[in-house]
Formats: C-alpha cells, structure tokens, sequence
C-alpha cells in the first residue's frame, strides 16, 4: 500500500514538474517571441519614418521649385549643388529608399520563421507592407520615376541585410557600409543602379514622381501609425501627410508658404 502510494505521488510529481517544465518553456518563448518583435517593430519603425521624411521634403521641395522663384532640396543639393551636397543627396536618398526595403524584407522573412503571422497587429503591418510594395512597381501610377519591380525591391532588400545577421537577429547595413559597397560591390551596385536613375530623374524632371511619392508618403505614414499607434516615439506632428495633388493644385503661389516647413527626421 505504501508502495503505491509512493508511486502515485512519483507520478504526480513528474506529472506536475513536466506541466511547470512545459509551462515555463512556452512562457520563455514567448517573451522571446515579444522581445523579437518589439526589435523589429521599432526598427522598422525607424526606417518607415526616415523613409516618408525624406519623400516628404523632396514633395516640399517640388512645390517650392514649381511655385516660386527659388530652389529646394534635390534641385537645390543635387542639381545646383556642389559634388559633394550632390553625393550626400544621391546616396542619403538611395539608402533611406533600400535600407526600408531591407527591413521589410526581414520582416516579411523573420515573421514567418518566428510564427508572429496570426497576430491581428502583425497581420495588419503586412498589408501595410504589400500596399507600399504594390505603389512601388505599379504602372498605372502616371510616371516611370522611383518605380521598382517587385523581385527588384526584394532584390534589393535581401542585399541590404548583414552577412553575419540570422533569423531572430537580424539587421541592416549601416549608411557608411552602404556607400562603401555600391562604391566597390559590383552586385549591389547593380542593384541599386535603376534607384539612382530614379533618383536623378526626379531631380530633374519631378512632375514625373510626384504621385507616386505623394502615395508612398501616406502609406508610410499609415505604416508609422501601425507600429506607434500611441505616438511613444513620434508624436503626431512629426508624422504629417502631405497635402493632396488636388489641394496643391489649388493653393496660389503666395500660399506655399503656409504648407509647413520641411520635416527633420534622422535622415536628413
């Protein structure tokens, strides 16, 4: 009788230290779970807002080009600029375009190897992410400028990734190794060759990117409110949507003024 009585109480132990055991893993993976995608929503986070900073002050800059006697921005740097100011406008605005597509690509990949895909909130930044995608490499947007296949973008994005990164830990290349690889990396280089033509044809020809920069700028903006729906890192003023074409259209030249100024995000 003690015999069984012992071996009950053997078997619930085990029973129950298994439970605790099991209970106790799932518990760890689950804050590592959190802990991965709280890394990766900020960063991406980060580089959506970059991203739509920039193409918020080449948009401003169009207008003040359009609409006043002066220059602004990449007419200013890139096509009135020295070497130097042309450099920094070529390679800034390259980088903030691929260093997003490199983060939308870890996160594309990394969600799925993290089984993060059934939440509602991760579901939802994934649309966000197809949507700009989609704005990217569609030619029923008017204008051949910033227009980037699909397999380009992911092209692009898997390039931007660091070699000694993994799945969990991943990250992007910095801005001076970026500029240091299209300088000397042939197969970057290529990659990116078709950003910089879009780039410098919009410098000189901006009518032709406007709509779908305006596009992108809203998108990354709604991508933005998506990862910082309670405005802990940028608060609403710094993540301004740029007015309509239609509204553009109807503002006199004496009201650019009243458009705002330029966003400063860390890109720039």
């Amino acid at each position: 009788m003690i015999s069984l009585v012992s071996a009950v109480i053997a078997v619930t132990g085990a029973v129950f230290t298994a439970g605790i055991g099991f209970w106790w893993q799932s518990r760890l993976k689950s804050v590592e779970r959190q802990d991965y995608m709280s890394r990766y929503r900020d960063s991406l986070l980060w580089v959506a807002f970059d991203l739509q900073s920039r193409i918020y002050n080449i948009l401003f800059g169009h207008v003040i080009d359009r609409e006043t006697s002066g220059s602004a921005f990449m007419q200013e740097l890139l096509i009135e600029g020295t070497d130097r100011q042309a450099k920094y406008a070529r390679f800034s605005t390259a980088y903030v375009f691929a260093e997003y597509l490199g983060w939308a690509e870890i996160f594309r990949r990394d969600i799925q190897f993290l089984d993060l895909g059934k939440n509602d909130r991760n579901r939802k930044v994934l649309l966000c992410l197809a949507n700009i995608s989609r704005t990217l490499s569609s030619a029923r947007i008017p204008g051949i400028s910033y227009r980037l296949f699909r397999a380009d973008q992911r092209a692009i994005g898997e390039l931007m990734i660091a070699d000694d990164s993994n799945p969990g830990n991943r990250w992007c290349l910095g801005y001076a190794e970026f500029t240091r690889k299209i300088l000397q990396d042939d197969e970057l280089r290529e990659w990116t060759e078709e950003l910089f033509e879009h780039i410098d044809r919009a410098a000189r020809h901006p009518d032709e990117a406007t709509e779908r920069l305006l596009r992108l700028q809203y998108q990354l903006v709604e991508l933005v409110d998506r990862l910082d729906p309670d405005r802990v890192r940028f608060p609403a003023a710094e993540r301004t949507r740029f007015p309509s074409t239609r509204l553009l259209a109807e503002l006199e030249p004496y009201q650019v003024g009243q458009l705002g100024t330029p966003q400063q995000g860390p890109s720039e």
